[in-house]
């Protein structure tokens, strides 16, 4: 079974949504965003969390002392790289702080080159906002793929997830724009999308 995971959590009321539906992750995103929260705020949040929902910090070409900072305050489990962070950034994390690492890989018309030392792969669709536009990109390019595990992003809604983990079975589905309304997480939408999931 694909896991789940509900990026972008902002407010305790979010936090209380998916408290009721635990999602196996949750992700706060600390890179410049909408959705974009302060340690202060991370802090509180996850204070608030469910122990048993993994936390996940989305970073972009952040330093690496300020990402192990937050890992080993035990804000974040996983860092999740959205930038130009290259094989030799996620070594010397790694080396410094211990935490897994998920490195994101936009995907186009085809499968680029992908990075070596990350613990997972996150693939979402290519775009110069580098994530977070709730964009589906063709899943086909995805159809020989063996490698790491991967999580799965860009344009997944209720509507599609399912059809998403059939084709090329992930290891967590990744949700954020597709479980909000008018740019806020709907608690609605965010248990339709566990339920969804957990019923294949």
């Amino acid at each position: 079974m694909s896991k789940v995971k509900i990026c972008g959590l902002s407010r305790e009321e979010d936090v209380e949504a998916v408290n009721r539906v635990l999602p196996d992750f949750i992700g706060f995103v600390f890179a410049p965003s909408r959705r974009r929260v302060d340690i202060r705020t991370a802090v509180l949040l996850r204070e608030k969390l469910d122990m048993r929902i993994g936390t996940v910090g989305v970073f972009v070409n952040e330093d690496i002392d300020a990402v192990t900072e937050i890992y080993q305050n035990g804000i974040i489990d996983l860092a999740q790289l959205h930038g130009d962070e290259d094989d030799e950034y996620i070594k010397r994390l790694k080396a410094n702080c211990g935490c897994s690492v998920i490195k994101v890989v936009g995907i186009g018309d085809v499968l680029p080159s992908l990075p070596v030392g990350p613990d997972y792969l996150l693939f979402d669709a290519l775009s110069e906002q580098r994530g977070g536009m709730g964009r589906s990109f063709d899943w086909n390019v995805l159809e020989e793929y063996c490698g790491l595990p991967f999580f799965l992003s860009g344009g997944l809604s209720a509507a599609n997830v399912a059809a998403s983990i059939h084709m090329l079975n992930p290891f967590c589905v990744d949700v954020s724009s597709g479980v909000e309304t008018d740019g806020i997480k709907d608690a609605d939408k965010i248990k339709k999308f566990v339920d969804t999931v957990r019923g294949i």
